[in-house]
């Protein structure tokens, strides 16, 4: 359970049950091969990770708050700082906290490394949309735009210590980005035929 309140999306006794045809088991538990790497990710080290990375990121947002609480409106450029670190801590804990209670798609069950990389591609595309006025995040008091620099200076090395990763974790970034966006491509082709065979039946049933 995640922060004593977030239950596991694909929990034992369901794995027991045998009803997923992908996972498989071996002496060290219940597992799924991934979809980046091609390997073997084991139910209790994916979540594992996610508990260990979201109790450092509750730390981390916990000593951010003491520091804005402790700092001055006069301290401005500091101020900034640690918001743009608090826009990054709480886009982590959010997506740790869906991958973690998300039972309807064994996709999000990855190696550590491949998170990085998802996290690390949605505060990106976080950052930009605040940039564009898109979304209204508490962190960010009056214009954005100081904000946003930080963020871009600062949110790779804030997630590499939160992650307890090393700096060559995101150099593979590249490889996980386009095996997601492929394997998203293909969901989407799915879809569409399914869309279209049904729309035939219907068209045939009439």
């Amino acid at each position: 359970m995640l922060d004593g309140r977030f239950q596991r999306g694909f929990s034992q006794e369901r794995l027991a049950k045998g009803q997923e045809p992908k996972v498989r088991k071996d002496e060290r538990g219940y597992y799924v091969m991934s979809l980046s790497e091609n390997t073997k990710v084991y139910f209790e080290d994916f979540y594992g990770f996610l508990s260990a990375t979201y109790a450092r990121a509750q730390m981390e947002r916990k000593e951010l708050d003491r520091k804005i609480e402790a700092t001055t409106a006069r301290s401005s450029e500091t101020l900034t700082y640690y918001r743009a670190k608090g826009v990054a801590v709480d886009l982590l804990m959010r997506t740790v906290r869906r991958f973690y209670t998300d039972g309807s798609n064994l996709g999000v069950v990855m190696t550590p490394w491949c998170f990085g990389t998802v996290v690390l591609e949605k505060i990106e595309v976080y950052r930009d949309r605040i940039g564009k006025g898109e979304v209204q995040d508490p962190n960010v008091v009056g214009y954005p735009y100081d904000i946003v620099r930080y963020i871009d200076e600062i949110h790779k090395a804030v997630l590499l210590e939160l992650f307890d990763f090393p700096e060559k974790a995101f150099q593979m970034r590249w490889q996980y980005s386009e095996i997601l966006r492929r394997y998203s491509r293909i969901l989407t082709d799915i879809t569409s035929r399914l869309q279209a065979v049904l729309s035939t039946v219907k068209t045939f049933g009439t």
